[in-house]
C-alpha cells in the first residue's frame, strides 16, 4: 500500500510539473503573439492646443516620430477625423500631426471672417508648437489653399506641399455670377444645400454608411464658418490670387487626385516651383476615406519625391 501511495503521489507530482511547464509555455507564447505579432496602432500624445495669431486656440494631435513631419490639413466643413485612415500608416515612419482649423472640430470659434490666410496662421501655430523644422503639408480640398498660405508664412520649415483632390487648375477664372449661383443654395438652407453640394462629389460606389456619415457630418457644420470660408476661398479664383500665391513660394507641389475633374498641368507649372500629380482612376473627392490602400500608397510616393535635407525657402 505504501508503494502504491508513493507511486500515486509521484505521478501526481509529475502531472503537476507538466501542467506548470505547459502553462508557462502557453503564457510565453501568448505574450509573444500579443506584443510582436498583433497589429500595432499609432499611439497619440494627449491632444494639445496651439494659439493662432489672432488668439484663437487650435486643437491638434501628434502621433509617431520621424522627420519630415507630416501635417495634415482637412477641407471645407471637415476636421481632423477625415485623416483617420492615414494616421496608423504614416506614423510608423513620421511624426504625423492632425489639426482642426479654427471654427472646426475642437478648435475655437470667435472670428468674424474665416479666411485662407487666417487658416494658414492656424497651421503655422501648430507646426511651430511641434518644434518641427522639416515639414510636409498635406491639404485636402480647401486645405490645398490653406497649405499654400501656411507655406508662404513659414517657407523656412516647409519642404513640400501635397494637395489632395485639389489644385486642379489654379488659373481657373471664376466669375462672380458663377460663384453667386454656387453659394445661393447654401445661404438659403445650409443643411440641405450642403448635402446636395457634397453628394455630387461622392462616388455611388462609396459604402452607404460612409457616404451618409460624410453628408451628415459636413452639413452639421456651422453655417457662418462654412459660408465665410467658402466666400474667401472662391474669391481667390475670382481675383487670381489662387495662382499668384504660388509665385511667392519656392516649394515643390504634388497632388493626389481623383479623376472627377481634369488637371491643367501647364497652368499650374506656370506659377508653381514644380508640379506633378498622381491620379487615381474612378476615385472621388474623399479618396483618403474610401480608397485607403491606393491612396496611402500614392501619398507615400508623393512624399518620397521631396528632399528631406533643407527647405527650399521663400522667393526673394
Amino acid at each position: 500500500m505504501r508503494n502504491i501511495l508513493k507511486e500515486i503521489f509521484m505521478n501526481h507530482d509529475n502531472i503537476y510539473k507538466n501542467i506548470t511547464r505547459y502553462s508557462i509555455s502557453l503564457i510565453v507564447s501568448f505574450v509573444f503573439v500579443f506584443f510582436f505579432l498583433a497589429p500595432t496602432h499609432a499611439k497619440a500624445e494627449w491632444p494639445r492646443l496651439a494659439i493662432s495669431a489672432d488668439g484663437i486656440p487650435i486643437s491638434f494631435e501628434s502621433y509617431g516620430s520621424g522627420e519630415p513631419t507630416l501635417v495634415f490639413v482637412h477641407g471645407w466643413s471637415c476636421d481632423a477625423r477625415y485623416w483617420r485612415e492615414q494616421i496608423p500608416h504614416f506614423s510608423k515612419k513620421h511624426r504625423v500631426v492632425v489639426l482642426d482649423l479654427a471654427g472646426h472640430g475642437h478648435s475655437g470659434m470667435g472670428r468674424t471672417q474665416y479666411t485662407m490666410r487666417s487658416f494658414g496662421e492656424d497651421v503655422k501655430a501648430v507646426t511651430e508648437a511641434t518644434g518641427s523644422r522639416s515639414v510636409i503639408l498635406v491639404g485636402h480640398s480647401m486645405g490645398g489653399s490653406v497649405i499654400a498660405e501656411a507655406a508662404r508664412l513659414m517657407a523656412d520649415r516647409v519642404i513640400g506641399l501635397v494637395g489632395i483632390d485639389t489644385l486642379e487648375n489654379i488659373e481657373y477664372s471664376m466669375t462672380r455670377e458663377e460663384f453667386e449661383g454656387m453659394i445661393a443654395p447654401l445661404e438659403k438652407d445650409f443643411q440641405n444645400g450642403c448635402r446636395q453640394f457634397v453628394e455630387a462629389m461622392i462616388s455611388p460606389r462609396t459604402d452607404a454608411k460612409l457616404r451618409e456619415w460624410i453628408l451628415a457630418d459636413m452639413s452639421a457644420a456651422s453655417p457662418d464658418v462654412a459660408l465665410s470660408a467658402m466666400q474667401d476661398m472662391m474669391s481667390q479664383y475670382i481675383t487670381g490670387e489662387a495662382a499668384r500665391i504660388f509665385e511667392d513660394i519656392r516649394i515643390p507641389v504634388m497632388t493626389v487626385n481623383g479623376d472627377m475633374w481634369p488637371i491643367d498641368y501647364e497652368a499650374n507649372r506656370r506659377h508653381m516651383f514644380s508640379f506633378d500629380a498622381i491620379v487615381l482612376k474612378d476615385a472621388d473627392h474623399f479618396l483618403m476615406l474610401n480608397r485607403v490602400e491606393e491612396f496611402n500608397s500614392a501619398l507615400e510616393k508623393s512624399i518620397g519625391t521631396f528632399s528631406t535635407n533643407q527647405p527650399i525657402g521663400g522667393k526673394d
